[in-house]
């Protein structure tokens, strides 16, 4: 996982209300992971209600509300697509889910209270994109669940819900990603939808819908 891939994760996550912990600064790449290793960023939401319905699978920033409490795994292979052959293939993607890997985070987390100890923890994994016919796409849901993914994020959604946020009269010194973004949106180097017609602009879930198709 690249720098810049976790950096557009932990943005999304701060731009929308919520606490980042990185859990570690370096990379592995020679050996296994051990327990802690396994873990990309953990993520807390401050305003979240107790009470709160569990999110949707398809996660996009009108569910994040729901999210209390979340570790996440970003899998940035951006020139693929999430099969299920993909991924029965590829254990690899499904090691932050391991008992011993979720204790660990369970512990960055101290219950509030005895209802807090269980369900609370949300898994979350970052993909680039699943299939878009069916029934590959189902399948691949079918699998993410089977594993215990409990919701996931497209790197296309993230990258959507940001652009539509940052203003390119701000400079965004403290975030090289934000400062990118705003200078490639200066130069009309990206798209914003939010100049997009009303005529010809797609309705919020219409756009959800193709942000999580290509994923």
């Amino acid at each position: 996982m690249s720098a810049i891939d976790e950096g557009i994760v932990r943005e999304y996550f701060e731009q929308n209300g919520f606490l980042v912990r990185q859990a570690r600064k370096y990379q592995v790449s020679a050996r296994r992971k051990i327990d802690e290793e396994e873990i990309d960023l953990i993520v807390y939401n401050p305003a979240w209600q107790r009470g709160s319905r569990r999110p949707d699978f398809f996660l996009f920033s009108n569910e994040l509300p729901y999210v209390h409490k979340a570790v996440v795994a970003v899998k940035g292979w951006h020139t693929g697509v999430f099969t299920p052959a993909t991924l029965k293939s590829s254990p690899e993607i499904f090691r932050f889910l391991e008992e011993n890997v979720l204790r660990k985070v369970a512990r960055l987390f101290p219950a509030e209270n005895p209802e807090d100890a269980g369900g609370a923890l949300t898994k979350i994994l970052v993909l680039p994109s699943l299939p878009t016919a069916e029934p590959f796409r189902s399948q691949s849901v079918e699998v993410l669940k089977a594993h215990g993914i409990d919701a996931i994020i497209s790197f296309r959604a993230m990258l959507l819900d940001l652009l539509e946020k940052i203003e390119i009269n701000q400079n965004y010194t403290k975030s090289d990603t934000l400062q990118v973004m705003r200078i490639l949106k200066n130069y009309d180097l990206l798209k914003d939808t939010q100049l997009d017609l009303p005529a010809t602009r797609e309705s919020a879930p219409a756009r959800r819908t193709r942000a999580a198709g290509p994923a």
